[in-house]
C-alpha cells in the first residue's frame, strides 16, 4: 500500500461515520506514523508503506473512527507555535484560546518591572506556558482543581523550559484563589458549558474531554461567578483580568460582572465573529 492509497481508504472510512475533516485526519496520523511532516507526504505519494506502518496507521485510524481525538491519538497538540502534550487528564487547547493568550501576552508587553499573572484552570498549562515563554519576566500561578492535569501541565513546562517561572497550584478555583499575592494579570478559560448541554457535544468532546473542564453549572456561569466575587481584591488597580466565554454568554457574563465592582472594557470575537473574550479591570470609581 502507497501513501496515497493509504490516505484514501481511510479517509472514506472516516467519512462514512462522520469524523470532521476526514482527510486531513487521516494526513495527521500516517505523518504520525511515518514521523514526517504532513505536507511532505505529498511529496512521495507513491511512497510504499511497510507492513508494520500499514498496521499501526490502521488501528489509528480504527480509533478516530470511534472518535477519539485526532490529539490524543498523536499526543500532542500545537498551541500559539508550541507544542504541548495532551491525554485524557485535561482539556484540548482549541483556537479560540490562542486569541485569549495574544490578547494576555500583549498586555504583560506593554508593562513594565516584575510582573505576575494567574491561569486559572490551566489544564493542560498552555496559557500559562504561554505567558511564560513570551514574557519572561512574568511569573506565573496555575490553578487546577485536578492533580492528574497539574502533572501533565508541569510536563510541559518542563519540555520548554519555564517550570521555574510556573507555580503550579492545586485547589477549586470556585473557593478562592491561591497563596495572598495580587495579580497584574489572571487569564482563564474555565468550563462553561451548562450541565444539560454536556450529552449533545460532539463525541470527541463529551466523550474524551474531562468532565470538570466542561462543565460550568445549571446555567454554565459558575466558574465566571467565583472570579467576579474572589478576583477583586486579588487585582492590582491597573491590572486585567481576560476570559474566555462560551456562544452567546457574552451579555449574562458582562452582567455578571458589572455587578461585581469591575469595568468590562471590551469583547473580542474570535474568527468566526462569536463573541470569545472579555475583558474587564478593577471599577474603583
Amino acid at each position: 500500500m502507497t501513501v496515497r492509497e493509504a490516505i484514501q481508504r481511510h479517509t472514506a472510512r472516516l467519512e462514512r461515520v462522520g469524523v470532521p475533516s476526514a482527510r486531513l485526519d487521516a494526513e495527521w496520523l500516517l505523518a504520525h506514523v511515518l514521523d514526517v511532516p504532513r505536507l511532505e507526504m505529498g511529496l512521495t505519494p507513491q511512497r510504499p508503506l511497510t507492513a508494520q506502518q500499514a498496521k499501526r496507521f490502521h488501528a489509528l485510524a480504527a480509533r478516530r473512527a470511534r472518535r477519539v481525538p485526532l490529539q490524543h491519538l498523536v499526543g500532542t497538540v500545537s498551541f500559539c507555535g508550541i507544542e504541548l502534550a495532551v491525554n485524557r487528564r485535561v482539556l484540548i487547547p482549541r483556537p479560540e484560546t490562542e486569541l485569549l493568550a495574544e490578547l494576555a501576552t500583549k498586555f504583560l508587553q506593554q508593562q513594565t518591572g516584575s510582573l505576575r499573572a494567574l491561569d486559572f484552570g490551566t489544564g493542560s498549562g498552555c496559557l500559562a506556558i504561554a505567558l511564560a515563554l513570551t514574557v519572561p519576566a512574568t511569573r506565573v500561578d496555575a490553578l487546577d482543581i485536578s492533580a492528574a492535569a497539574l502533572r501533565v501541565a508541569r510536563a510541559n513546562a518542563r519540555r520548554h523550559g519555564v517550570a521555574s517561572r510556573i507555580r503550579f497550584c492545586l485547589g477549586d478555583g470556585r473557593r478562592g484563589l491561591p497563596g495572598r499575592a495580587d495579580y497584574h494579570l489572571i487569564v482563564s478559560n474555565p468550563p462553561y458549558i451548562s450541565s444539560a448541554e454536556i450529552a449533545a457535544l460532539q463525541p470527541e468532546v463529551r466523550d474524551h474531554d474531562p468532565r470538570r473542564a466542561l462543565d460550568g453549572g445549571n446555567d454554565g456561569l459558575d466558574f465566571y461567578r467565583a472570579l467576579a466575587t474572589h478576583a477583586h481584591r486579588r487585582m492590582y488597580s491597573q491590572g486585567c483580568l481576560m476570559l474566555e466565554i462560551g456562544d452567546g454568554q457574552a451579555a449574562a457574563v458582562r452582567d455578571l460582572f458589572s455587578g461585581n465592582g469591575w469595568r468590562v472594557r471590551a469583547v473580542h470575537p474570535d474568527l468566526n465573529g462569536t463573541d470569545r473574550i472579555v475583558v474587564a479591570t478593577r471599577d474603583d470609581s
